[in-house]
C-alpha cells in the first residue's frame, strides 16, 4: 500500500502511456487532448490578406453531386481540409458542426477529404454530422494548397483569404462568430 501511495503519479503516467500505445485507445485520447488545447483562430491582418483570384476547383459531394468552388465566388466561404484518421481534424469537428448549424444558410462550407466516400459517410453517420463534405477532383487553387491537416480557410466576399489556420482550433468561438458576422455584413461595393 505504501508503494502505491509513493508511486501513484508514476503508475498513472505508465497507464496513460500504455493507453497511447494501444491503437483503439490512442485516437480518442489524442482527440480529447487536442480539444483541450484548441484555441480560437486569429484573422490575418488586413494589409497581409491575399486575394484567392482563381476560384476554380472541381469537387464532388459525398452524395455524388458535382460542385465547383467557383459557384461560391462573391460569398463568404469556409474551407476545411481534413481526414477521418486525423486526431486534430476529429477534435475540431464538433465545433464545426455547431458553426454550420448556425451559419449553414449564410456561409458556404466546404469540408474536403480525399478519402473514399464509404469511409467519409461512415464517419459522418457515426458522429451525426450533417455538414457538406466534398472530395477533390483536381488540384485546389494554389493559395489553398496545403500538405498539413487540418487546414482551414475563411474567404470574404471579395475573395480575400481572411483566415488561414493549420492545426486544431475552436471554430465555434465568439471571435470566429464575430468575424463571420462582420464578413457577412460587408458590402461588395466597398
Amino acid at each position: 500500500m505504501r508503494f502505491l501511495k509513493k508511486h501513484y503519479s508514476s503508475i498513472i503516467f505508465g497507464i496513460f502511456l500504455v493507453l497511447l500505445i494501444i491503437p483503439q485507445t490512442r485516437t480518442p485520447i489524442q482527440v480529447f487532448v487536442q480539444r483541450l488545447i484548441a484555441f480560437s483562430p486569429n484573422a490575418i491582418e488586413e494589409e497581409e490578406r491575399e486575394v484567392l483570384g482563381d476560384f476554380s476547383w472541381k469537387l464532388r459531394e459525398v452524395n455524388g453531386t458535382a460542385a465547383n468552388l467557383s459557384e461560391s465566388e462573391g460569398k463568404v466561404v469556409l474551407i476545411n481540409l481534413w481526414a477521418t484518421w486525423c486526431p486534430p481534424c476529429i477534435a475540431e469537428m464538433p465545433s464545426f458542426q455547431e458553426l454550420y448549424n448556425d451559419y449553414g444558410g449564410q456561409v458556404e462550407f466546404y469540408f474536403v477529404s480525399n478519402e473514399k466516400r464509404t469511409t467519409i459517410n461512415a464517419f459522418l453517420n457515426k458522429n451525426e454530422y450533417n455538414f457538406p463534405v466534398y472530395q477533390s477532383l483536381d488540384q485546389p487553387p494554389s493559395k489553398l494548397n496545403s500538405n498539413a491537416l487540418p487546414t482551414t480557410y475563411i474567404i470574404d466576399k471579395k475573395g480575400k483569404i481572411v483566415m488561414s489556420k493549420t492545426g486544431v482550433a475552436n471554430w465555434n468561438s465568439k471571435k470566429t462568430r464575430v468575424l463571420l458576422d462582420e464578413l457577412l455584413s460587408e458590402n461588395l461595393d466597398n
